[in-house]
Protein backbone atom coordinates (compact mmCIF):
# COMPACT_ATOMS: atom_id res chain seq x y z
CA UNK A 1 0.00 0.00 0.00
CA UNK A 2 1.25 3.46 -0.81
CA UNK A 3 2.16 5.58 2.22
CA UNK A 4 0.17 8.71 2.95
CA UNK A 5 1.07 11.71 5.04
CA UNK A 6 1.73 10.61 8.60
CA UNK A 7 -0.16 13.54 10.03
CA UNK A 8 -3.33 12.51 8.20
CA UNK A 9 -3.05 8.93 9.40
CA UNK A 10 -2.41 9.95 13.00
CA UNK A 11 -5.28 12.40 13.01
CA UNK A 12 -7.61 9.71 11.61
CA UNK A 13 -6.50 7.20 14.23
CA UNK A 14 -6.93 9.75 17.03
CA UNK A 15 -10.39 10.65 15.81
CA UNK A 16 -11.44 7.01 15.68
CA UNK A 17 -9.99 6.37 19.14
CA UNK A 18 -11.88 9.29 20.64
CA UNK A 19 -15.09 8.18 18.97
CA UNK A 20 -14.68 4.71 20.47
CA UNK A 21 -14.39 5.98 24.05
CA UNK A 22 -17.51 5.53 26.17
CA UNK A 23 -18.68 5.64 29.75
CA UNK A 24 -17.17 2.23 30.45
CA UNK A 25 -13.62 3.61 30.01
CA UNK A 26 -12.94 4.88 33.58
CA UNK A 27 -10.06 7.29 34.02
CA UNK A 28 -7.45 6.18 36.58
CA UNK A 29 -6.77 8.43 39.55
CA UNK A 30 -4.07 11.02 39.14
CA UNK A 31 -1.14 11.63 41.42
CA UNK A 32 -2.91 14.75 42.65
CA UNK A 33 -5.79 12.60 43.91
CA UNK A 34 -3.34 10.42 45.78
CA UNK A 35 -1.68 13.32 47.54
CA UNK A 36 -5.05 14.48 48.88
CA UNK A 37 -4.93 11.61 51.39
CA UNK A 38 -3.97 13.13 54.78
CA UNK A 39 -3.02 9.83 56.39
CA UNK A 40 0.40 10.02 54.74
CA UNK A 41 0.02 6.73 52.77
CA UNK A 42 0.26 8.18 49.29
CA UNK A 43 1.61 4.91 47.75
CA UNK A 44 -1.37 2.90 48.93
CA UNK A 45 -3.77 5.58 47.75
CA UNK A 46 -2.21 5.48 44.30
CA UNK A 47 -2.26 1.70 44.09
CA UNK A 48 -5.94 1.26 44.95
CA UNK A 49 -7.46 3.28 42.06
CA UNK A 50 -4.94 1.76 39.68
CA UNK A 51 -6.08 -1.69 40.75
CA UNK A 52 -9.72 -0.63 40.30
CA UNK A 53 -8.96 0.58 36.77
CA UNK A 54 -7.24 -2.70 35.92
CA UNK A 55 -10.21 -4.65 37.25
CA UNK A 56 -12.60 -2.51 35.23
CA UNK A 57 -10.50 -3.05 32.10
CA UNK A 58 -10.60 -6.81 32.71
CA UNK A 59 -14.39 -6.65 33.13
CA UNK A 60 -14.70 -4.71 29.88
CA UNK A 61 -12.49 -7.25 28.06
CA UNK A 62 -14.53 -10.15 29.46
CA UNK A 63 -17.75 -8.49 28.32
CA UNK A 64 -16.34 -8.01 24.84
CA UNK A 65 -15.23 -11.63 24.74
CA UNK A 66 -18.68 -12.74 25.87
CA UNK A 67 -20.25 -10.74 23.07
CA UNK A 68 -17.87 -12.35 20.58
CA UNK A 69 -18.80 -15.80 21.88
CA UNK A 70 -22.49 -15.03 21.49
CA UNK A 71 -21.77 -14.02 17.90
CA UNK A 72 -19.98 -17.29 17.27
CA UNK A 73 -16.58 -15.73 17.78
CA UNK A 74 -16.96 -13.51 14.71
CA UNK A 75 -17.25 -9.78 14.30
CA UNK A 76 -20.64 -8.48 13.20
CA UNK A 77 -19.61 -6.83 9.96
CA UNK A 78 -21.37 -3.71 8.77
CA UNK A 79 -21.37 -4.02 4.99
CA UNK A 80 -22.31 -1.43 2.39
CA UNK A 81 -22.79 -2.12 -1.31
CA UNK A 82 -22.42 0.90 -3.58
CA UNK A 83 -24.00 0.37 -6.97
CA UNK A 84 -24.58 2.10 -10.27
CA UNK A 85 -27.80 4.01 -11.07
CA UNK A 86 -29.73 0.81 -11.77
CA UNK A 87 -29.49 -0.22 -8.10
CA UNK A 88 -29.31 -3.62 -6.42
CA UNK A 89 -32.65 -4.77 -7.81
CA UNK A 90 -31.69 -4.42 -11.48
CA UNK A 91 -32.11 -8.16 -12.07
CA UNK A 92 -28.57 -8.27 -13.43
CA UNK A 93 -25.07 -7.07 -12.49
CA UNK A 94 -25.73 -5.20 -9.24
CA UNK A 95 -28.29 -7.67 -7.99
CA UNK A 96 -25.96 -10.62 -8.45
CA UNK A 97 -23.34 -8.90 -6.28
CA UNK A 98 -26.00 -8.08 -3.70
CA UNK A 99 -27.17 -11.69 -3.67
CA UNK A 100 -23.63 -12.78 -2.81
CA UNK A 101 -23.77 -10.57 0.28
CA UNK A 102 -27.22 -11.84 1.23
CA UNK A 103 -26.03 -15.44 0.97
CA UNK A 104 -23.08 -14.59 3.21
CA UNK A 105 -25.40 -13.00 5.77
CA UNK A 106 -27.54 -16.15 5.86
CA UNK A 107 -24.52 -17.88 7.39
CA UNK A 108 -23.51 -14.83 9.46
CA UNK A 109 -26.81 -13.37 10.70
CA UNK A 110 -25.14 -10.78 12.93
CA UNK A 111 -23.76 -9.04 9.84
CA UNK A 112 -25.77 -6.37 8.05
CA UNK A 113 -25.81 -4.83 4.58
CA UNK A 114 -26.88 -1.37 3.42
CA UNK A 115 -27.40 -0.68 -0.31
CA UNK A 116 -26.14 2.71 -1.46
CA UNK A 117 -27.25 3.77 -4.94
CA UNK A 118 -25.04 6.23 -6.84
CA UNK A 119 -27.57 7.79 -9.17
CA UNK A 120 -25.41 9.44 -11.85
CA UNK A 121 -22.91 6.81 -13.01
CA UNK A 122 -20.26 9.53 -13.06
CA UNK A 123 -16.77 8.37 -12.07
CA UNK A 124 -16.06 11.25 -9.67
CA UNK A 125 -19.50 10.91 -8.11
CA UNK A 126 -19.00 7.18 -7.61
CA UNK A 127 -15.74 7.69 -5.74
CA UNK A 128 -17.30 10.47 -3.66
CA UNK A 129 -20.19 8.18 -2.73
CA UNK A 130 -17.68 5.78 -1.21
CA UNK A 131 -15.84 8.58 0.57
CA UNK A 132 -19.11 9.77 2.10
CA UNK A 133 -19.77 6.47 3.88
CA UNK A 134 -16.33 5.01 4.52
CA UNK A 135 -16.34 5.92 8.23
CA UNK A 136 -19.57 4.03 8.84
CA UNK A 137 -18.79 0.52 7.56
CA UNK A 138 -16.37 -2.37 8.00
CA UNK A 139 -16.67 -3.60 4.41
CA UNK A 140 -17.64 -1.73 1.26
CA UNK A 141 -18.51 -3.61 -1.92
CA UNK A 142 -18.14 -1.40 -5.00
CA UNK A 143 -19.87 -2.52 -8.19
CA UNK A 144 -18.48 -1.29 -11.46
CA UNK A 145 -15.62 0.20 -13.43
CA UNK A 146 -16.47 3.70 -12.18
CA UNK A 147 -15.13 2.81 -8.71
CA UNK A 148 -11.53 2.22 -9.84
CA UNK A 149 -10.44 5.47 -8.16
CA UNK A 150 -11.15 4.31 -4.59
CA UNK A 151 -7.50 3.43 -3.96
CA UNK A 152 -6.74 6.64 -2.05
CA UNK A 153 -9.82 6.21 0.13
CA UNK A 154 -8.78 2.64 0.89
CA UNK A 155 -5.22 3.65 1.73
CA UNK A 156 -6.45 6.31 4.13
CA UNK A 157 -8.84 3.85 5.81
CA UNK A 158 -6.78 0.69 6.38
CA UNK A 159 -9.32 -0.74 8.85
CA UNK A 160 -12.00 -0.92 6.16
CA UNK A 161 -11.96 -3.79 3.65
CA UNK A 162 -13.04 -3.15 0.08
CA UNK A 163 -14.35 -5.59 -2.51
CA UNK A 164 -14.15 -4.07 -5.98
CA UNK A 165 -16.07 -5.79 -8.76
CA UNK A 166 -15.41 -5.28 -12.48
CA UNK A 167 -12.31 -3.13 -12.08
CA UNK A 168 -8.83 -2.93 -10.63
CA UNK A 169 -7.92 0.06 -8.44
CA UNK A 170 -5.95 2.89 -10.01
CA UNK A 171 -3.92 5.81 -8.73
CA UNK A 172 -4.45 9.50 -9.50
CA UNK A 173 -2.69 9.06 -12.85
CA UNK A 174 -4.89 6.13 -13.82
CA UNK A 175 -2.19 3.49 -13.29
CA UNK A 176 -3.26 0.13 -11.91
CA UNK A 177 -2.21 -0.41 -8.30
CA UNK A 178 -2.56 -3.18 -5.74
CA UNK A 179 -3.86 -2.05 -2.36
CA UNK A 180 -3.62 -4.10 0.83
CA UNK A 181 -7.30 -3.76 1.74
CA UNK A 182 -8.86 -3.97 -1.74
CA UNK A 183 -9.73 -7.36 -3.22
CA UNK A 184 -10.48 -6.45 -6.83
CA UNK A 185 -12.04 -8.90 -9.24
CA UNK A 186 -12.52 -8.68 -12.94
CA UNK A 187 -14.12 -11.32 -15.10
CA UNK A 188 -13.34 -12.56 -18.57
CA UNK A 189 -16.68 -11.31 -19.89
CA UNK A 190 -15.43 -12.01 -23.38
CA UNK A 191 -15.71 -15.73 -22.58
CA UNK A 192 -19.37 -15.49 -21.57
CA UNK A 193 -20.01 -13.17 -24.51
CA UNK A 194 -18.42 -15.77 -26.79
CA UNK A 195 -20.91 -18.41 -25.64
CA UNK A 196 -23.76 -15.93 -26.19
CA UNK A 197 -22.50 -15.23 -29.69
CA UNK A 198 -22.34 -18.93 -30.49
CA UNK A 199 -25.86 -19.44 -29.15
CA UNK A 200 -27.23 -16.58 -31.23
CA UNK A 201 -25.49 -17.68 -34.43
CA UNK A 202 -26.54 -21.31 -34.03
CA UNK A 203 -30.18 -20.51 -33.23
CA UNK A 204 -31.02 -17.55 -35.50
CA UNK A 205 -33.57 -18.09 -38.24
CA UNK A 206 -33.17 -14.73 -39.97
CA UNK A 207 -29.38 -14.81 -40.05
CA UNK A 208 -29.17 -11.47 -38.23
CA UNK A 209 -28.20 -11.00 -34.57
CA UNK A 210 -27.08 -8.11 -32.38
CA UNK A 211 -25.64 -7.12 -29.01
CA UNK A 212 -26.81 -4.10 -26.99
CA UNK A 213 -24.66 -2.62 -24.22
CA UNK A 214 -24.96 0.13 -21.61
CA UNK A 215 -21.73 2.15 -21.52
CA UNK A 216 -18.45 1.22 -23.23
CA UNK A 217 -16.63 0.40 -20.03
CA UNK A 218 -14.12 -2.45 -20.47
CA UNK A 219 -16.50 -5.08 -19.09
CA UNK A 220 -19.20 -4.10 -21.60
CA UNK A 221 -16.77 -3.97 -24.52
CA UNK A 222 -15.54 -7.41 -23.47
CA UNK A 223 -19.09 -8.75 -23.76
CA UNK A 224 -19.48 -7.14 -27.16
CA UNK A 225 -16.16 -8.41 -28.51
CA UNK A 226 -16.74 -11.89 -27.13
CA UNK A 227 -20.17 -12.02 -28.76
CA UNK A 228 -18.73 -10.98 -32.10
CA UNK A 229 -16.03 -13.65 -31.79
CA UNK A 230 -18.65 -16.30 -31.00
CA UNK A 231 -20.59 -15.43 -34.14
CA UNK A 232 -17.39 -15.45 -36.18
CA UNK A 233 -16.42 -18.85 -34.75
CA UNK A 234 -19.77 -20.37 -35.74
CA UNK A 235 -19.66 -18.81 -39.20
CA UNK A 236 -16.27 -20.32 -39.89
CA UNK A 237 -16.73 -23.71 -38.23
CA UNK A 238 -20.31 -24.29 -39.42
CA UNK A 239 -20.05 -22.67 -42.85
CA UNK A 240 -22.66 -20.05 -41.97
CA UNK A 241 -22.94 -16.35 -42.74
CA UNK A 242 -24.69 -14.81 -39.74
CA UNK A 243 -24.63 -11.00 -39.74
CA UNK A 244 -24.05 -8.85 -36.66
CA UNK A 245 -26.22 -5.73 -36.97
CA UNK A 246 -24.88 -2.42 -35.64
CA UNK A 247 -26.60 0.97 -35.62
CA UNK A 248 -24.00 3.60 -36.46
CA UNK A 249 -25.73 6.27 -34.37
CA UNK A 250 -25.30 4.15 -31.23
CA UNK A 251 -21.66 3.14 -31.69
CA UNK A 252 -19.68 3.08 -28.45
CA UNK A 253 -16.52 4.94 -27.47
CA UNK A 254 -14.35 3.12 -24.93
CA UNK A 255 -12.35 4.62 -22.07
CA UNK A 256 -9.44 5.40 -24.40
CA UNK A 257 -11.69 7.29 -26.82
CA UNK A 258 -11.62 4.55 -29.45
CA UNK A 259 -14.75 3.78 -31.47
CA UNK A 260 -15.71 0.17 -30.69
CA UNK A 261 -18.90 0.07 -32.74
CA UNK A 262 -21.72 -2.01 -31.30
CA UNK A 263 -25.03 -0.65 -30.02
CA UNK A 264 -24.61 1.40 -26.82
CA UNK A 265 -27.45 2.99 -24.87
CA UNK A 266 -25.04 5.37 -23.13
CA UNK A 267 -26.52 4.56 -19.72
CA UNK A 268 -27.32 1.61 -17.49
CA UNK A 269 -30.62 3.17 -16.42
CA UNK A 270 -32.36 4.38 -19.59
CA UNK A 271 -35.09 1.92 -20.45
CA UNK A 272 -36.69 4.26 -22.98
CA UNK A 273 -33.57 4.42 -25.15
CA UNK A 274 -33.06 0.71 -24.67
CA UNK A 275 -36.48 0.09 -26.18
CA UNK A 276 -35.74 2.47 -29.07
CA UNK A 277 -32.56 0.54 -29.91
CA UNK A 278 -34.34 -2.78 -29.53
CA UNK A 279 -37.11 -1.75 -31.92
CA UNK A 280 -34.58 -0.38 -34.42
CA UNK A 281 -32.68 -3.68 -34.46
CA UNK A 282 -35.88 -5.69 -34.81
CA UNK A 283 -36.81 -3.48 -37.76
CA UNK A 284 -33.49 -4.60 -39.33
CA UNK A 285 -34.74 -8.22 -39.10
CA UNK A 286 -32.63 -9.12 -36.03
CA UNK A 287 -34.26 -12.08 -34.28
CA UNK A 288 -31.81 -12.66 -31.38
CA UNK A 289 -30.44 -9.86 -29.19
CA UNK A 290 -27.77 -10.27 -26.50
CA UNK A 291 -28.14 -7.50 -23.92
CA UNK A 292 -25.56 -6.28 -21.38
CA UNK A 293 -27.02 -2.94 -20.34
CA UNK A 294 -28.22 -3.08 -16.75
CA UNK A 295 -31.70 -1.61 -16.31
CA UNK A 296 -31.50 -0.13 -19.83
CA UNK A 297 -31.77 -3.72 -21.01
CA UNK A 298 -35.32 -3.86 -19.65
CA UNK A 299 -36.32 -1.56 -22.49
CA UNK A 300 -34.78 -3.93 -25.03
CA UNK A 301 -36.57 -6.82 -23.37
CA UNK A 302 -39.88 -4.99 -23.68
CA UNK A 303 -39.26 -4.45 -27.40
CA UNK A 304 -38.50 -8.16 -27.81
CA UNK A 305 -41.66 -9.17 -25.97
CA UNK A 306 -43.78 -6.90 -28.15
CA UNK A 307 -42.32 -8.35 -31.36
CA UNK A 308 -42.97 -11.69 -33.00
CA UNK A 309 -40.35 -14.42 -33.26
CA UNK A 310 -37.58 -12.48 -31.48
CA UNK A 311 -35.47 -13.85 -28.62
CA UNK A 312 -33.37 -12.29 -25.89
CA UNK A 313 -30.06 -13.47 -24.38
CA UNK A 314 -29.67 -12.35 -20.78
CA UNK A 315 -26.47 -11.20 -19.12
CA UNK A 316 -24.54 -11.68 -15.87
CA UNK A 317 -27.29 -13.79 -14.26
CA UNK A 318 -29.95 -16.27 -15.31
CA UNK A 319 -32.68 -13.98 -16.64
CA UNK A 320 -35.09 -16.68 -17.77
CA UNK A 321 -37.82 -15.62 -15.34
CA UNK A 322 -37.69 -12.09 -16.76
CA UNK A 323 -38.52 -13.49 -20.19
CA UNK A 324 -42.01 -14.69 -19.28
CA UNK A 325 -44.37 -13.37 -21.96
CA UNK A 326 -47.86 -14.74 -21.52
CA UNK A 327 -47.73 -18.46 -22.15
CA UNK A 328 -44.25 -18.26 -23.70
CA UNK A 329 -40.76 -17.09 -22.82
CA UNK A 330 -38.46 -14.93 -24.94
CA UNK A 331 -35.15 -15.73 -23.21
CA UNK A 332 -32.99 -18.08 -25.28
CA UNK A 333 -30.23 -18.37 -22.64
CA UNK A 334 -28.13 -16.11 -20.42
CA UNK A 335 -24.41 -15.39 -20.40
CA UNK A 336 -23.09 -15.79 -16.86
CA UNK A 337 -20.55 -13.88 -14.84
CA UNK A 338 -20.55 -15.61 -11.48
CA UNK A 339 -20.11 -12.62 -9.18
CA UNK A 340 -22.28 -13.66 -6.25
CA UNK A 341 -20.12 -16.67 -5.45
CA UNK A 342 -16.90 -14.68 -5.59
CA UNK A 343 -18.28 -11.83 -3.46
CA UNK A 344 -19.37 -14.38 -0.89
CA UNK A 345 -15.93 -15.98 -0.96
CA UNK A 346 -14.27 -12.60 -0.33
CA UNK A 347 -16.55 -11.89 2.64
CA UNK A 348 -15.80 -15.29 4.11
CA UNK A 349 -12.09 -14.50 3.76
CA UNK A 350 -12.61 -11.35 5.84
CA UNK A 351 -14.28 -13.37 8.57
CA UNK A 352 -11.68 -16.15 8.66
CA UNK A 353 -8.75 -13.73 8.49
CA UNK A 354 -7.40 -14.80 5.11
CA UNK A 355 -8.52 -11.65 3.26
CA UNK A 356 -5.72 -9.96 1.33
CA UNK A 357 -5.50 -7.24 -1.27
CA UNK A 358 -5.18 -8.55 -4.82
CA UNK A 359 -6.18 -7.88 -8.41
CA UNK A 360 -7.55 -11.06 -9.99
CA UNK A 361 -9.20 -11.92 -13.31
CA UNK A 362 -11.68 -14.78 -12.95
CA UNK A 363 -12.27 -17.10 -15.89
CA UNK A 364 -13.87 -20.36 -16.94
CA UNK A 365 -11.18 -22.37 -15.15
CA UNK A 366 -12.72 -21.28 -11.81
CA UNK A 367 -16.29 -21.65 -13.12
CA UNK A 368 -16.63 -17.87 -13.01
CA UNK A 369 -17.87 -17.50 -16.61
CA UNK A 370 -20.36 -19.55 -18.58
CA UNK A 371 -23.90 -19.73 -19.92
CA UNK A 372 -27.26 -21.20 -18.90
CA UNK A 373 -27.97 -24.60 -20.41
CA UNK A 374 -30.15 -26.28 -17.77
CA UNK A 375 -33.42 -27.75 -18.95
CA UNK A 376 -36.29 -25.41 -18.21
CA UNK A 377 -33.99 -22.38 -17.92
CA UNK A 378 -33.12 -21.97 -21.58
CA UNK A 379 -34.45 -22.75 -25.06
CA UNK A 380 -31.26 -23.95 -26.69
CA UNK A 381 -31.39 -27.09 -28.77
CA UNK A 382 -29.44 -30.11 -27.59
CA UNK A 383 -27.21 -29.79 -30.66
CA UNK A 384 -26.39 -26.16 -29.83
CA UNK A 385 -25.54 -27.05 -26.22
CA UNK A 386 -23.22 -29.83 -27.41
CA UNK A 387 -21.36 -27.43 -29.69
CA UNK A 388 -21.06 -24.68 -27.08
CA UNK A 389 -19.89 -27.16 -24.45
CA UNK A 390 -17.15 -28.37 -26.78
CA UNK A 391 -16.01 -24.78 -27.31
CA UNK A 392 -16.26 -24.14 -23.55
CA UNK A 393 -13.59 -26.77 -22.90
CA UNK A 394 -11.33 -25.06 -25.44
CA UNK A 395 -11.91 -21.69 -23.76
CA UNK A 396 -11.24 -23.24 -20.37
CA UNK A 397 -8.03 -24.78 -21.64
CA UNK A 398 -6.84 -21.62 -23.38
CA UNK A 399 -7.13 -22.91 -26.94
CA UNK A 400 -9.83 -20.35 -27.74
CA UNK A 401 -9.08 -16.83 -26.49
CA UNK A 402 -11.85 -14.40 -27.49
CA UNK A 403 -11.06 -10.75 -28.14
CA UNK A 404 -11.35 -8.30 -25.24
CA UNK A 405 -11.09 -4.55 -24.84
CA UNK A 406 -7.46 -4.66 -23.74
CA UNK A 407 -6.07 -8.14 -24.40
CA UNK A 408 -4.49 -7.18 -27.72
CA UNK A 409 -7.04 -9.11 -29.77
CA UNK A 410 -9.90 -7.59 -31.78
CA UNK A 411 -12.88 -9.43 -33.24
CA UNK A 412 -11.50 -8.77 -36.71
CA UNK A 413 -8.20 -10.58 -36.03
CA UNK A 414 -9.60 -13.23 -33.66
CA UNK A 415 -8.35 -16.71 -34.56
CA UNK A 416 -8.03 -20.03 -32.72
Amino acid sequence: MKKKALALILSSVMALSLFGCGSGDAQPATDETATEDTTGSTDEAAEEPAADAEAEDETTDEAAEAEDEEAGGEAALKIAIVSSPSGVDDGSFNEDNYNGILTFIESHPDCTVTPVQETTGDVAAAVQAVADIVADYDVIVCCGFQFAGISTIAEENPDVDFILVDSFPSDAEGNEVTVDNIYAMQFAEQESGFFAGMAAALETTTGKVAVVNGIAYPSNVNYQYGFECGVKYVNETEGMNVEIVELASYAGTDVTGANVGGNYVGSFADEATGKVIGNALIAEDVDIVFVAAGASGNGVLTAVKEAEGVQFIGCDVDQYDDGANGDSNVVLTSALKVMHLNVERALNAIVDGSFAGANVTLQADTDSTGYVKEDGRCQLSAETITKIDAAYEQVKGGTIVPAANFNGVTPEDFTW
